[in-house]
């Protein structure tokens, strides 16, 4: 077999078989394919896409280039959610709380944040001494012994796609559908998922500007699932504007311990019940969680009562971390400056740009413009209106928190022109866009 071969294939609009991709991922893995010649069978995948086996079979050839995670010892059913990124998304430090405190385990591995939007390990980092930085020894202990763990991804987790998605970032390759389904899902299918619950987000504060975008990356994702042997959901969620009110490592932190007491913004709230209500759907055996309503209904009891905070603070306490932060937020990493930003005008919020807030937290230092940097895990944004709200000229619009001047500055720059106001009414934005059931594709 050859990689010229197969790139002339591709190149002309033809299928590759099983063989021919587990050929270029194996022997790109091992160093034995050269960069220039993966950059050009990635830019004929880019231009001529793939189809449904072709997606698959490159997925789980990247999924099987390094270690596959057996957690049949830790649990009958593996369940795991993903998220593809938004403004404000701190989902994970409450919904797998949520989940595991209905006795579904889970063990779960993320990613860091590169550009504005932050990653899970990125935020429980804010913790003094949480260590997302596992073996997978310990990652098993945790794991069995609290019900709950969450780490940092390892480089023997699907090595082919940390390889190729360097290569994409630097020849123009990476907004192709089937490499950024197969990017994703390999790392699900390696992490010893049984069940996933994708959340893809859409809209200004997302990598999918559209709904069409977003609907069909979902289904070419759930669609790989299904294929791979695995139960799939996909939600299509709402990013317009930030989801809850915090943006920004420590600020998202505290915000999660918050809705965990059943204190959180009403949007982030909903939207946390959803995700875990669509998880233990998935985890679900029998007839215990048939009836999503039901399930809805029950989680959102136990969310406002503050049962599930039990089980971050058993994670953070696991995992190193300081729990009297989870115990007592005001002990979080606090930000030295605190600006307000005012209403202009009166009326209704006709926008809440999420892009420019999320632009505005990244200049303030809460993420990463390269994979290099240093992140301060005290700065952010608080956003304290949404679309839909009706405020008085002087109303308290936002605060941002910094560490210095001129990066306040740029942040204020930033959010000059992040809020529309409208003299009529307008309607609220929904959280999702609907949904993409594994069991209809």
């Amino acid at each position: 077999m050859r990689m010229d071969r197969l790139i002339e294939q591709k190149r002309d609009g033809h299928a590759l078989t099983e063989s021919e991709i587990r050929f270029f991922i194996d022997g790109y893995t091992a160093g034995q394919i050269p960069d220039y010649q993966v950059a050009a069978l990635l830019m004929a995948i880019y231009f001529q896409g793939m189809n449904r086996a072709e997606t698959v079979n490159l997925t789980r050839a990247m999924a099987e280039s390094g270690d596959m995670l057996d957690l049949s010892d830790i649990c009958d059913y593996a369940i795991d959610k993903h998220s593809s990124g938004g403004v404000g998304d701190k989902t994970s430090l409450v919904a797998l709380p949520l989940v595991a405190s209905f006795g579904v385990p889970i063990a779960k591995m993320s990613g860091r944040g590169l550009g504005p939007t932050g990653g899970t390990v990125d935020k429980l980092e804010s913790i003094s001494g949480f260590n997302v930085n596992l073996s997978e020894a310990e990652f098993r202990r945790v794991a069995r012994d609290c019900g709950i763990v969450i780490a940092g991804q390892t480089k023997s987790l699907a090595p082919a796609d940390g390889l190729l998605y360097a290569l994409r970032d630097v020849t123009g390759t990476v907004a192709s559908r089937p490499l950024i389904a197969s990017s994703i899902m390999s790392k699900k299918l390696a992490a010893g998922a049984s069940g996933i619950v994708l959340d893809v987000k859409v809209g200004r504060g997302a990598f999918m500007k559209t709904l069409e975008e977003a609907r069909a990356l979902a289904r070419t994702m759930a669609q790989i699932g299904v294929d791979a042997g695995r139960d799939m959901v996909a939600l299509l969620s709402d990013v317009n504007q930030p989801l809850g009110v915090a943006v920004g490592n420590a600020l998202e932190v505290a915000e999660a311990v918050k809705t965990l007491r059943g204190e959180g913004p009403a949007d982030f709230h909903r939207h946390c019940v959803e995700v875990a209500a669509q998880m233990l759907r998935l985890a679900g055996t029998g007839e215990r969680w048939a009836e999503l309503e039901e399930t809805r209904a029950e989680v959102d009891q136990v969310l406002k009562s503050g049962a599930a905070l039990e089980h971050l603070q058993r994670m953070v306490k696991a995992q190193g971390g300081d729990v009297s932060q989870i115990e007592d937020i005001r002990k979080l990493p606090q930000a030295r400056l605190r600006y307000n930003v005012h209403a202009r005008q009166s009326g209704a919020i006709a926008a809440i740009l999420a892009d420019r807030v999320a632009w505005a937290t990244l200049s303030l230092g809460a993420g990463r413009r390269t994979k290099e940097d240093e992140i301060d895990h005290a700065v952010g944004i608080e956003v304290f209106a949404n679309v839909g709200d009706e405020v008085a000229a002087g109303d308290l619009l936002m605060t941002v928190h910094a560490n210095d001047d001129g990066s306040l500055q740029t942040a204020l720059e930033e959010l000059g022109g992040a809020v529309a106001y409208s003299a009529s009414a307008v309607e609220p934005l929904p959280l999702f866009h609907g949904v993409v059931d594994g069991r209809e594709l």
